[in-house]
């Protein structure tokens, strides 16, 4: 096909993103896909050269490159190689996934976990093995894509409460049939805002209407509770999630994704979810990685201390400054611009000072909530995090942002 001389929808969905790209790298103003030639102490990278600070990452607690880590993982390459070349149900699982899932269910308080190629793969295959036609699957409005393209394969009928709403949850659940099997999914920490799921409110939703309740983790894992092990204990709520999902690629400087919770579902995924069964195992080096990497977060409880703090003076910084940050109050801290061309435009501006923020736009927002997704974690210095708030401040004075 010629895409010059066709008119059809796909040439038009593609010729609109194109343009639209072009636009942007006419202008100075593209930023995505931009290669970091090499990760340095201290949140740093070197980007074109040049030596910035890092506040787009998902290192919460600055594991990138931790020496126990990296030594686990390089002796996973001398035992098993560089692959596994097979699936887990044949020939592709070894003692090393084993003994990482293991790890994942005592960390996770759960009875069993099973792991996958990517957090995307886990949402997607788990809620389309788990659910089917007739039952019913309630979204939060803000849930990640995976989790919606999830509940859109598993073919169960899809229902989406406003964001953090309990009395809009309740309503959807109250209007489902009674014997209908229900599961309610919401992201713990939510990606694009921060803030934190209202468990105490949907676990109480879900005992009363008889609903299952799956949490994705990605972005809470080392980043809430007392030891870092998520959600369930950073409101003391033990063992209150039935699954939970989480990703092996943020706080855990690896690739995959998991989810811990009771033998007998463990074994039916196993057993039937697709992307287990008909996609490769993980590397070894990966799942090396991921298993010390969550010894690592038990064994240096500083590392929270340290992302707590300074989590505490970016969001109080910036607020201070006269920015909306929305409504979070973890690691990831949206600065509020409005459209498009101001999200760029910052963007610009504090890369143009070493500061290294990434816009987030439409349509992975809703028009008019363009922003920088900030996020700080714990390997940033204090006195790093002042130039970058100062950059920021700046930078948004000059747009006419803040005064």
């Amino acid at each position: 096909m010629d895409f010059n001389n066709t008119n059809d929808s796909l040439t038009r969905r593609v010729r609109a993103f194109t343009e639209r790209k072009a636009r942007l790298v006419e202008n100075n103003l593209y930023y995505y896909n931009i290669p970091v030639a090499e990760i340095l102490p201290g949140m740093k990278v070197r980007v074109n050269g040049r030596e910035m600070g890092m506040y787009a990452s998902y290192s919460y607690l600055g594991l990138v490159g931790h020496p126990r880590i990296n030594e686990a993982s390089k002796k996973a390459v001398d035992k098993f190689g560089t692959g596994t070349n097979g699936v887990r149900m044949l020939a592709g699982t070894l003692s090393i996934h084993t003994e990482l899932e293991e790890t994942i269910a005592n960390f996770k308080h759960a009875e069993a976990a099973v792991t996958y190629s990517s957090g995307y793969a886990t949402n997607l295959t788990v809620i389309s093995s788990l659910m089917g036609r007739g039952d019913y699957v309630f979204s939060d409005k803000l849930n990640h894509a995976s989790i919606v393209d999830g509940c859109l394969m598993s073919g169960a009928e899809f229902r989406r409460f406003k964001h953090n709403d309990m009395e809009h949850l309740e309503g959807l659940l109250k209007n489902a049939p009674a014997d209908a099997t229900k599961l309610v999914v919401a992201d713990s920490v939510f990606s694009m805002d921060g803030d934190i799921i209202d468990l105490p409110g949907i676990v109480a939703l879900c005992k009363k209407y008889n609903a299952w309740l799956m949490i994705d983790e990605a972005h809470s894992v080392g980043v809430l509770g007392k030891t870092g092990t998520g959600i369930e204990e950073h409101f003391n709520m033990l063992g209150s999630v039935d699954i939970k999902m989480g990703t092996l690629s943020k706080t855990i400087p690896s690739v995959g994704g998991y989810v811990a919770t009771s033998k007998e579902i463990v074994t039916y995924l196993k057993h039937a979810s697709r992307a287990y069964i008909f996609s490769a195992a993980l590397p070894p080096a990966q799942a090396a990685a991921a298993n010390e990497a969550f010894k690592v977060i038990l064994d240096e409880p500083d590392r929270l201390e340290r992302l707590n703090a300074n989590t505490k003076q970016f969001i109080g910084g910036l607020k201070s400054m006269g920015f909306n940050t929305l409504l979070t109050e973890t690691a990831i801290v949206p600065v509020l611009c409005g459209t498009d061309d101001k999200a760029f435009d910052l963007t610009r501006r504090c890369q143009e000072k070493d500061v290294f923020v990434l816009p987030v736009v439409s349509p992975a927002v809703q028009e008019g909530m363009s922003r920088l997704r900030a996020t700080v974690t714990a390997a940033h210095e204090p006195a790093d995090i002042e130039y970058a708030m100062d950059v920021i401040y700046q930078a948004g004075k000059e747009m006419g942002m803040v005064k």
